[in-house]
């Protein structure tokens, strides 16, 4: 199975939401702090309704007219299916992962999110890097989820390091913001 990461286009709107949410499913569910599959459901759920979809198509969309201003990849799983009584070999597309981020004052990344079954193949090292080449030398940022220690480390792996800012999304979500600082200009010597 081979993984190409590629701009998103249009079309793949219709499967982010879904894909977000089942990201979430995989990744968030939390007994202690009240947070089940029936709690991530109500809160991304509409990720997959025709107004979530709506809404990555316009952002896709506006990504492709300003490359500059917004950036958004997937991560496509393509497997061959196995020919059947002489049936042509099929490639099967399928997204597994995404990042998006925005400049303005300074970068935000997120959202982030790889499917279980394809983390630990350096492909979110293969996202980063492309993100860190999109954003240069700018300050970044993101959010990330404080019990999702491995996202953590992931970050801090990148030049990411906690801020010390914190907020309870949704009044549940413990989450962690985390920078980067702007990279110093390259002097003349």
């Amino acid at each position: 199975m081979t993984h190409v990461i590629e701009p998103a286009a249009p079309d793949d709107a219709s499967r982010l939401g879904p894909l977000l949410l089942r990201a979430w499913l995989q990744t968030y569910p939390r007994r202690e702090a009240g947070i089940d599959e029936e709690w991530i459901r109500e809160q991304r759920g509409a990720a997959a309704t025709p107004e979530g979809i709506a809404r990555w198509r316009d952002f896709i969309e506006a990504a492709l007219r300003d490359p500059d201003l917004l950036f958004c990849r997937v991560v496509r799983s393509e497997a061959e299916t196995e020919a059947v009584s002489g049936a042509p070999v099929e490639t099967v597309k399928e997204i597994v992962g995404v990042l998006c981020g925005r400049r303005g004052e300074e970068v935000t990344l997120g959202p982030m999110y790889l499917l279980n079954h394809v983390q630990g193949q350096g492909l979110g090292d293969r996202l980063m890097a492309e993100f860190l080449d999109w954003a240069g030398a700018a300050r970044m940022c993101l959010w990330v989820t404080e019990y999702n220690e491995g996202a953590v480390r992931f970050c801090r792996r990148h030049g990411f390091e906690p801020t010390g800012d914190r907020e309870l999304w949704q009044g549940r979500l413990p989450n962690l913001r985390m920078a980067r600082e702007a990279a110093a200009p390259v002097g003349d010597g």
